[in-house]
């Protein structure tokens, strides 16, 4: 009897301590889960805080008729490889918005060209001597400022890396989501409530459920594999439009709206369905007053996150072509359009060393924005989330 008790004894012990070993591999992994998050957010901030402030310079400009022309006249022949071309290319068009311009010299502050901004932020940069020392008596006499960087929100992609800007990628990643909202929400939950509510439980509805969950996990580019052929291909939807992106990244959130859908619908209890069916509800009244409005914080919360999910895509948008360059904010979905994602795609495989820091400053701003959707999640759910 003592050997079989000393024996349980090992046992229990050997069983304690691989519960401890267990608890610290766990604790040991989120530990360096957290500390990989850290420091990506870390590098990330590091890297992309630089691109939110810009290098100007304050320079004689004159607006002569020659300059009307051929707007690099505008300012001295010391300053044209400092000052950035995409000033010099709207001086004539500032004179043809304002005739009381011509003959006008003055002193403003303009945009550096990027190689400027990256020498003052202490980066490499490709200026030759002279234009260093000519950079450095400017900011000895106080003709340098690094200003907060407006142009990185208000405009659009450009070659010139001190110009450009996510606002178009914004609107085109607006447009998208909306579309993509409009598109999966309600065939969606529309699907999930057949399925959930009057669907027979037969082969076919076992087949379609695996299909969906399967539908789900597969890799995000075939979905733009699918969206080229049904919808550029076949119905001729126009190539780069945030239309193709929306029905697109539609097909790829609709598996994720209709599984959520089903899970909020299964946690509401039974004995409400049975109250509504005791007082001569028919199912149909049933669903939509009192089933599905119970359930709608579920399904509200799935689908902000799968529309989360959606507006990080890039792999998708890469195979119906909206990485092309576009400088302007589209003003319809039909438009040529690019999304955030796609942005940073296209700065990231620049060989401009400023695009660098752009790429990591639009990867921070669409991380805010990813993190206020899934906070928005997080908040309804926790709101409206009733317990049984």
């Amino acid at each position: 009897m003592s050997i079989i008790t000393e024996t349980a004894k090992k046992r229990l012990g050997s069983r304690r301590r691989a519960e401890k070993r267990f608890k610290l591999y766990s604790r040991l992994a989120i530990l360096v889960a957290i500390s990989f998050l850290i420091f990506f957010l870390y590098d990330m901030i590091r890297t992309g805080y630089p691109a939110f402030t810009q290098a100007e310079l304050l320079v004689e400009v004159s607006y002569s008729e020659e300059s009307m022309e051929i707007g690099q006249l505008a300012v001295d022949e010391e300053m044209e490889r400092l000052v950035s071309r995409g000033f010099l290319r709207i001086i004539p068009m500032r004179m043809q918005a304002d005739p009381a311009l011509l003959g006008v010299t003055r002193d403003e502050w303009v945009l550096a060209v990027a190689e400027v901004d990256q020498y003052l932020k202490g980066k490499p940069n490709r200026l030759r001597e002279d234009e260093r020392e000519t950079v450095q008596r400017f900011q000895d006499e106080g003709r340098v400022k690094m200003a907060f960087n407006t142009g990185f929100f208000v405009n659009g992609d450009s070659k010139l890396p001190e110009m450009a800007g996510v606002w178009a990628a914004l609107v085109g990643s607006a447009y998208v989501l909306l579309l993509t909202l409009a598109f999966s929400f309600p065939v969606g939950v529309l699907t999930a409530v057949y399925l959930e509510e009057f669907a027979p439980d037969n082969r076919l509805t076992q087949i379609v459920e695996v299909n969906i969950n399967n539908l789900a996990a597969i890799p995000s580019i075939l979905y733009g594999l699918l969206g080229l052929a049904i919808f550029i291909n076949f119905f001729h939807v126009p190539r780069s439009s945030a239309l193709v992106g929306g029905l697109t990244l539609a097909l790829m959130t609709m598996p994720v709206i209709i599984i959520s859908t089903r899970a909020a619908l299964r946690s509401v209890p039974g004995s409400i369905r049975e109250a509504a069916y005791g007082i001569g509800a028919t199912p149909w009244q049933v669903v939509w007053h009192h089933t599905l409005p119970l359930a709608l914080p579920g399904v509200l919360t799935g689908t902000i996150i799968g529309l989360a999910r959606a507006i990080g895509e890039s792999a998708p948008l890469l195979i119906i072509g909206m990485m092309a360059y576009i400088p302007d904010a589209p003003h319809s979905v039909t438009e040529a359009a690019t999304a955030l994602p796609a942005q940073i795609y296209t700065w990231s495989t620049d060989s401009q060393r400023a695009f660098t820091e752009r790429t990591a400053a639009a990867i921070v701003v669409l991380l805010a924005v990813l993190l206020s959707m899934n906070a928005l999640a997080i908040y309804m759910r926790n709101k409206y989330e009733r317990k049984w």
